[in-house]
């Protein structure tokens, strides 16, 4: 979009001022959040807009506007890749990299809410603490990860760790956060690069009639690797994190 003057900031939270004649689903005093579009005039850091009541929701009472406004983006993400794209179930396992992210951590808790069994990935010892206290060790409550896999020595354990997991069938759903498509991208990328999973590796661990979310934008599948997801009956869907606003 070519203007002079660029909003900054598309999260928004607030309090409704006004609502015209046709607003149905907001009154004055709501307490809304919600994201602007890509082509709005307002900025998000002003302290009053006008935007359509089609981009906004209820604000939850026990949250806070900081908070409700930071995770609404990586909450939308997480609920297209999950419901949208991969169609999930409960019964279904679920493979999400880097669960330490934003975006992971709100794909676990949707994940294990619906009853799917969950594995990740982390990036860092720091990471992985922080992803192992999400599995209590006393007590009958369910963990919301099954498996916590440190990719950050080496990326090699990946697959074996998932196939050990599923009894070798494989994982229902993968979710990524980007991946590595030559291995030779190790010595030119950066620390952050290295430990992303190698696209070999994901369509390794993929089972039959699974589903591949994944956030790369160039993402690049040479003949071999479209044979093994067909015959796998594995699909690939691209998670654009424009996508529920452009619609």
């Amino acid at each position: 979009m070519q203007r002079d003057l660029i909003p900054v900031g598309r999260e928004v939270a607030g309090v409704v001022l006004q609502v015209g004649p046709k607003v149905t689903f907001f009154q004055p005093e709501d307490e809304v959040v919600g994201i602007l579009p890509l082509d709005s005039s307002f900025s998000g850091l002003c302290e009053v807009i006008d935007t359509d009541e089609y981009y906004l929701v209820q604000k939850p009472e026990k949250l806070s506007s900081v908070c409700v406004a930071a995770a609404l983006r990586d909450g939308l993400c997480a609920y297209t890749a999950l419901h949208t794209h991969a169609r999930m179930a409960a019964g279904h396992t679920l493979l999400v990299t880097d669960g330490a992210s934003s975006f992971g951590l709100m794909c676990i808790q949707l994940a294990c809410y619906h009853g799917a069994k969950v594995l990740t990935t982390s990036h860092s010892p720091q990471n992985h603490t922080f992803l192992e206290q999400l599995r209590p060790s006393v007590g009958v409550q369910d963990p919301l990860v099954a498996r916590v896999i440190p990719v950050y020595n080496s990326s090699s354990e990946l697959l074996s760790a998932v196939m050990e997991e599923t009894g070798g069938l494989g994982v229902d759903i993968v979710v990524d956060s980007g991946v590595r498509l030559h291995e030779g991208e190790e010595e030119v990328e950066s620390e952050e690069k290295k430990l992303l999973p190698h696209k070999h590796d994901i369509i390794s661990v993929l089972g039959v009639g699974s589903h591949w979310v994944t956030s790369h934008q160039d993402l690049q599948l040479d003949p071999p690797d479209c044979r093994l997801l067909y015959l796998k009956s594995a699909s690939v869907s691209f998670l654009n994190p424009e996508v529920w606003t452009a619609s």
